[in-house]
């Protein structure tokens, strides 16, 4: 007789699965994952609006990982970099309590928390200081474009859940720091928080300025390619330089070999205005195209601005798609 209590378990064994690595390419190819992309060309998003109906707004950005591409043409089933998902939820405008003290205008608060699945070492449940040092980031960009003065005594809470993170290094294990989500990878993570609240807030009906979106460039170095060459071109390369320094929008820096410097802004089009500002590294001694009067931050700030506003046509497509969805249902 069976005990109607108990929740018995399967009546055949079971086995975990088990994670193999990615396959071993041939000798005879790279396997250093190369850039795919053309330098101006951003990574392919995915964003939607209205996802959750118990938030005042929502929205969910999703960024794709680049494709797992070596050199000499070899491909593999999975990639061996990661994405960017983000879930960001709106609740607000609210009353502040009793107790708190006067406020003419909108109270805004952010909270950015890593899932403890976003990168392959698990992240904790209690937030950390990069995960702060996120929201004050966002903080910033976004008060500067939500009119608080329509709002007083009121509170705004953007809340933005982290489902996958860039990581810094690909997942093949052969780079110090696999599986780490900090650094390069929490600058385009930013990126993503700054359009995806955005959207929510567009979705939430508050007042604002104009919509701001994030963007990201970085400077990086490729080594130059020492497979398949001829030793007229071995002999260029050794004489010139054994590294190529350049200037690309959106990085994924497991594609990199190393990166110099990088920069986040949030842009405000309709002002032309810069409401938050994240550089990183020594932008003035990395080379560019060996060109050395192209050096400089305002360089890379201009290119970040380019992808901001690339990034700001598919918002207003988004924006656009979720409010005839809304007029709709309202007929």
């Amino acid at each position: 007789m069976t005990d109607r209590r108990r929740v018995n378990g399967p009546p055949g064994g079971t086995s975990p699965p088990v994670f193999t690595p990615p396959p071993r390419l041939p000798h005879s190819t790279s396997t250093e994952q190369i850039h795919v992309r053309a330098p101006n060309e951003p990574r392919r998003i995915f964003l939607k609006t209205g996802l959750t109906p118990s938030a005042s707004g929502s929205a969910y950005l999703e960024l794709e990982p680049s494709p797992a591409a070596f050199e000499g043409g070899a491909k593999l089933l999975t990639n061996t970099s990661s994405g960017v998902k983000i879930s960001c939820t709106v609740h607000g405008p609210r009353p502040l309590p009793r107790s708190a003290p006067f406020s003419p205008h909108l109270l805004l608060s952010t909270h950015i928390k890593f899932a403890p699945f976003a990168a392959r070492q698990r992240r904790g449940y209690i937030r950390d200081a990069s995960e702060k040092d996120l929201s004050v980031h966002l903080e910033s960009a976004l008060r500067g474009v939500v009119i608080g003065e329509r709002w007083p005594k009121s509170g705004l809470e953007i809340i933005i859940t982290v489902l996958e993170g860039e990581e810094d290094c690909p997942w093949d294990g052969k780079r110090e720091g696999t599986g780490r989500t900090g650094g390069w990878g929490m600058m385009s993570v930013l990126s993503g928080c700054i359009t995806v609240a955005s959207a929510a807030i567009a979705d939430t009906g508050i007042d604002c300025v104009g919509l701001v979106t994030g963007g990201m460039a970085a400077i990086v170095s490729q080594p130059s390619s020492k497979a398949f060459e001829s030793p007229q071109k071995r002999l260029t390369r050794e004489a010139e330089s054994t590294t190529h320094s350049k200037i690309i929008i959106d990085p994924c820096p497991s594609e990199h070999e190393e990166i110099g410097a990088a920069c986040v802004v949030a842009y405000l089009q309709s002002r032309d205005e810069i409401t938050e500002l994240w550089a990183k590294g020594d932008a003035m001694n990395s080379v560019i195209n060996q060109k050395p009067d192209q050096i400089g931050l305002d360089v890379l700030m201009d290119q970040a601005v380019e992808a901001a506003i690339a990034v700001r046509l598919v918002l207003i497509e988004a924006i656009s798609e979720s409010t005839e969805l809304k007029l709709r249902r309202r007929k």
